[in-house]
Formats: C-alpha cells, structure tokens, sequence
C-alpha cells in the first residue's frame, strides 16, 4: 500500500553530489558496513571513526525526496523517498514538458523488462494491480493509490548511481501517464523512491540491511544513512518489532514497516482505549504503518475521537478553537484554533505520546499544530491538531507520519525486523556528517 500522497508532503531533500561514501565503484548486494557519527554535542576524539559512512544531508519542505542520477549518461533525477511504497519509477513521458522527466532513449544502459522475466511473473505479487504484457511484450505495471491518483508504464533496468557508487540493473517503473493528484509536486520531482520491505523496493534492490533518518523541526535540516549505522553507545535506541502476517488478508500491507500500537498518552494521561482497536482485524485492517511518505498521522475513528476530546479538554482556556464546522484540513482533521498574528509563540501544551511495543513517540510543543498557510481569520491564522481521523480520508490503516518523526532518530532494521526510535537534536546531524 502506498500512501504518499494522502496529504501534502513534506519533503526531505538528499543532496548527494557533495557526499562521503566508504566505497566506490559498482556494487551488488554485498554492501560495507556503515560507520556512523553521534548526534549529540560532544567532543568526539580523532579517529574514532576511521571511515566515512554513506550519509545523505537533506532538507524538507513539500514533498520527500532524493537526488541522483539514473541511466548511461547519467541523467540528473529527483525521486520522492516514500518508506510506503515498494517499486521505484520515473516519469519517462517526454509530452510533460513542465514537468522534469527521464529520457530512456538517451541511455545505453536501459532495458526493458519482458513479461516473461520471473521479475513480471513473480516478484510484482505484492502490487496492488498484478502485472500484465503489454502489446510489445514488456511488463506493464499499473501503481494505484489511496487517493485515487495513479502511475502507469513498464518495468525496466537501468544504473542508478549515489555519489559515484553505480547501481547496476536496477528496476524501477518507467511511466508514461497518471503521476501525481499534486501539480506542485509534479514540477520539483521526476518519480517516486520505493523503500518498503517488497522485494523490488530501492533498499532491498540495494541490500541494505539497515536504513535511518533524522528530521530536524527548526532548520529543516537532517541526514539520512543507508547501511549499518552502529551507534547505539552514543544513541540509545528503543526498538519496536516489525509485524508480519504470512497469510495474505485483502487490507493489509505485507511489505509495510508495521508496528504495534498499543496505547496513546495526553500528557500522563494514558486514553482508554482497549488494545483490541489497535489490533488489525480478521481481513487485515487496522494495520499501524510508519511512513516517510505521508506529513502527519491518522488514526482510526475510535482512537481519533479519544485523543481529540482528550486534548481539547486539556487545551480549554489556553486556546481557542475555531468555530468553523464545515472547515476540515486535508479533509481529515476536524479540530483547528485560531491563534492571533501577534502571538509569536505557542502557550505550553499537553504532550502526545504515541506507545508501541517497546519504544514511544512523544510529540510535544510545535508538533502539535500545523500553522495552515492562507487561512485568515480575521487578526488570526489558523492552527490545526496535527493528528487526522484516517476513517475521513477512507483508509483502514494508523499511519504514523515524518511530521512526528521529526528531532526523533528512526532506524529500519530490516535484518532484525525491527524499528529502532531515540529522541535527538536532529539539526545537528548535518554538523556531526560535515554535510
């Protein structure tokens, strides 16, 4: 299931011409271990970290993407880095003049694949739509998504190359028509970064066995490291484990970062909700994703409405709500204030704390609203709660958004089958990387 276009999106933004790699040259599967610099402000000795670790600094403003080249000679692509979505693709259609696209004619080292390929037959089992020939015998693919956009193509191979680092053979989706429902996202990006656990995902392709990320809040600055980031002396993780169900159920992503959620916290105030909603149900709903690709988090109906009135009860007096009931933001998230223009800062507000098995997510502070760009109500803006019913937005799923992974260090642990999470100063990972 690919959800990362089901709000706005942020965008983390991986500037890899000016990177530090360990190793260059063509890789395959067998990919070096990664050394990684702590995060935190301290005096770190020379030479404690004898080899530069892939580090990929990025910024974030509207969508989440990543910068590299695709092809022979190498064309300069970006790619939005979406942790929802399994298969790779650009944008190959040459009539989209306003929008940046890939030239598959213009590189040797691209190739179709035909849909005889065991990769058309047998590793596409996990898409939502199976794959099918076209009338040249390629593998076409059709990519649907929540919100009712689409991208349509055909499988190919091509070398995506990171810093020198070149990728031989890599599938991605060459698409010819559909793309994005966001017009703005259209004109910055050429396609999508598929990181989920699918076979054909850009991280599996790669072999990595581990991935993380860190957003900052207040510069929009942070880093992502892809390899084994062997930091925990200096980082403390908590880690959560992955779920999988072997058996397949129609509303449940096999192939996403699936977490237990077991609880939700306003303050100290732990909600009463019974753990059997947070639990997927006999056909797979109920799922709860981490996913870079969606800007906030969604619950379902029954916890949404818990947390909502919960914090609306501990906000009473300190802010004020806008009366506004026909104004929903992004369709799905029902509870907005109305903050003067000569107020700088927030008043202090009750902290939300998300429980997983193991490890929590604490939001706190400006992570809570979302100042909503044009909304003017009188001398006021408009602020909204930064957690969305899903059940609006008719998805049977929790998705826990960047937006509140931001200041949090979150690793994939692909070969544990684990996430790890650590509270961090993210703006100062750029530092520690010299990125």
């Amino acid at each position: 299931m690919n959800l990362r276009r089901l709000v706005n999106l942020f965008v983390l933004v991986l500037v890899l011409n000016s990177l530090v790699w360990c190793c260059s040259g063509v890789m395959g599967n067998n990919v070096s271990r990664m050394l990684a610099l702590p995060l935190k402000t301290q005096q770190i000795p020379p030479g404690s970290f004898p080899r530069a670790p892939r580090k990929l600094p990025f910024t974030h403003n509207v969508t989440l993407t990543v910068s590299l080249t695709v092809g022979s000679p190498p064309q300069n692509v970006t790619m939005v880095l979406d942790t929802g979505s399994e298969l790779s693709w650009l944008r190959c259609n040459e009539t989209q003049i306003k929008q940046p696209v890939f030239y598959p004619n213009r590189s040797l080292s691209y190739a179709p694949v035909p849909c005889s390929s065991p990769t058309c037959t047998t590793r596409t089992q996990d898409f939502s739509i199976p794959a099918s020939c076209d009338s040249r015998n390629f593998c076409h693919a059709v990519l649907s998504y929540a919100d009712a956009s689409s991208s349509e193509g055909n499988l190919a191979m091509d070398t995506f190359s990171i810093a020198g680092t070149n990728f031989t053979g890599t599938i991605f989706g060459c698409m010819n028509s559909g793309f994005s429902s966001n017009s703005d996202e259209d004109s910055k990006t050429t396609g999508l970064m598929g990181m989920n656990r699918g076979s054909l995902s850009f991280v599996s392709q790669m072999g990595f066995d581990k991935f993380s990320y860190c957003i900052s809040s207040s510069d929009f600055s942070g880093v992502l490291l892809l390899g084994d980031s062997n930091f925990t002396w200096v980082i403390p993780l908590n880690y959560t484990p992955l779920v999988q169900i072997n058996i397949p159920l129609p509303y449940f992503d096999r192939v996403a970062y699936t977490v237990h959620l077991e609880g939700i916290k306003v303050s100290d105030k732990l909600l009463p909700i019974p753990k059997s909603v947070f639990e997927p149900d006999h056909t797979g709903a109920g799922q709860t994703m981490v996913d870079s690709g969606t800007q906030f988090t969604f619950l379902l109906g029954e916890a949404y409405t818990a947390l909502r009135e919960e914090f609306l009860n501990q906000t009473r007096g300190i802010l004020r709500v806008l009366d506004d009931p026909n104004y929903v933001f992004q369709g799905a998230m029902d509870l907005c204030y109305i903050i003067p223009f000569n107020q700088t800062r927030l008043p202090p507000l009750p902290s939300v704390s998300l429980l997983f098995q193991g490890a929590e997510i604490k939001v706190s502070g400006d992570g809570l609203l979302y100042r909503v760009r044009g909304e003017v109500r009188g001398n006021n803006s408009v602020h909204c709660f930064t957690f969305g019913n899903a059940e609006l937005l008719g998805i049977e799923a929790y998705l826990i958004g960047h937006h509140h992974q931001q200041n949090v260090w979150v690793e994939f642990d692909l070969a544990k089958s684990r996430i790890g999470f650590a509270q961090v100063r993210c703006d100062l990972a750029g530092q520690r990387f010299n990125v």
